[in-house]
């Protein structure tokens, strides 16, 4: 069977769903049995009163986002994976058209009741497009609370890791475990020594402060924003946050498909920021890295970082030139294939590695890492 014919019967294996003859049950790649996955879970709901067992909940319960339903969230966030923009457009409409999730975009008070989570944040990304009114304004409330809350968690580690090396000869009010001096802390109490309880009484706890870089730094984060990199968006944009808010530091954001848009001017905001975002379409690396090369200013004080998929859809080439002549100007180069809690993700590899042949390092990372490696950077500079 020619590769044409194989592809044929995959598509109207696709198409039929499950109950297709026996003889094309086995047509299908992993990335196919993925998506035929995504779709029974949608589509089965068609043979309700057909003899054929239901396999989503009843519809009253697939109106939630809420993971302990049918995790909605994680499912768009599949779609999006899987299919291309226009079909993950047209398989979006038949769930919020025809499958009972109509009150995510007409009725405020069903947000309102929603337990905010990452998962909501990434969900409510995708369908704000389909939003207005009274239903915008509460999404917008949750993707406030959701970012803040991320923000929390993330901000006294990110400020840690950014401060720099332990200074052991200055004192600091800003007290973690990381920053303990125990050998200072002992010698300033041990005036303090109970004979009797033969234990020392620390009143005074010394801590070492972190040594902040002298020169400023501009870093340039660069996002690809389309629908598989939403986590990645949410969490650069947390990030940016934080690192504009550091002295001596001036953050750039820019998220690109095939066009750019640049949100510099909002990086203090990742509300606005993830408003702003458009997640989809095609993906032109190359041509946002020629824009990002137009914003550095001081090479050898500029760090660029780009999150993607490395899935160039455009000539490979322009990028590849694109990262060595930024490498040659001096400027420090990170790849990354995520960003977020789990630092996991499926990338184009051939592309990554030829951009690691140019001097990029690539990885995947958590935040905090990323944090890690930026502040390894600017001390050593």
């Amino acid at each position: 069977m020619t590769d044409s014919n194989k592809k044929s019967l995959a598509r109207w294996r696709l198409v039929l769903g499950k109950y297709t003859k026996p003889e094309f049950q086995d047509e299908l790649s992993g990335s196919q049995t993925e998506m035929d996955d995504v779709l029974e879970q949608l589509y089965s709901r068609t043979y309700k009163g057909r003899g054929q067992r239901e396999q989503f909940p009843a519809k009253e319960k697939l109106g939630g986002l809420e993971p302990s339903q049918i995790n909605v969230p994680s499912w768009l966030q599949k779609v999006r994976e899987l299919f291309p923009k226009e079909t993950c457009e047209k398989i979006t409409g038949h769930a919020l058209e025809k499958f009972g999730l109509t009150e995510i975009l007409n009725d405020p008070e069903t947000l309102r009741n929603m337990q905010p989570s990452t998962e909501l944040l990434s969900a409510l990304l995708t369908l704000k497009g389909r939003m207005s009114g009274a239903v915008m304004q509460e999404a917008r409330r949750l993707i406030k609370t959701v970012v803040e809350d991320i923000k929390k968690k993330l901000r006294p580690d990110l400020l840690n890791a950014l401060y720099g090396k332990r200074n052991r000869f200055a004192q600091t009010t800003f007290k973690s475990a990381n920053n303990f001096d125990a050998l200072r802390t002992i010698r300033r109490n041990l005036k303090h020594w109970n004979p009797e309880l033969k234990k020392l009484v620390v009143s005074n706890p010394r801590f070492y402060r972190r040594a902040q870089p002298r020169l400023p730094w501009e870093i340039i984060i660069c996002v690809d924003q389309s629908g598989s990199m939403v986590d990645s968006v949410i969490h650069s944009a947390v990030m940016a946050g934080v690192l504009a808010s550091l002295p001596m530091v001036q953050v750039r954001l820019v998220l690109f498909d095939t066009s750019i848009v640049d949100l510099s001017a909002h990086v203090d905001d990742p509300v606005e920021v993830l408003m702003s975002a458009q997640l989809g379409g095609g993906t032109n690396i190359g041509q946002a890295v020629n824009y990002c090369e137009g914003l550095v200013s001081q090479p050898r004080r500029t760090i660029f970082v780009l999150i993607t998929d490395f899935c160039e859809g455009a000539d490979p080439r322009v990028l590849v030139r694109g990262i060595r002549r930024l490498r040659e100007a001096g400027v420090r180069l990170i790849g990354l294939a995520s960003l977020n809690a789990s630092a996991t993700a499926w990338y184009d590899k051939t592309m990554a590695a030829r951009l690691a042949n140019e001097g990029m390092e690539i990885a995947a990372l958590t935040p905090l890492k990323l944090a890690v490696w930026l502040a390894d950077v600017m001390q050593k500079s």
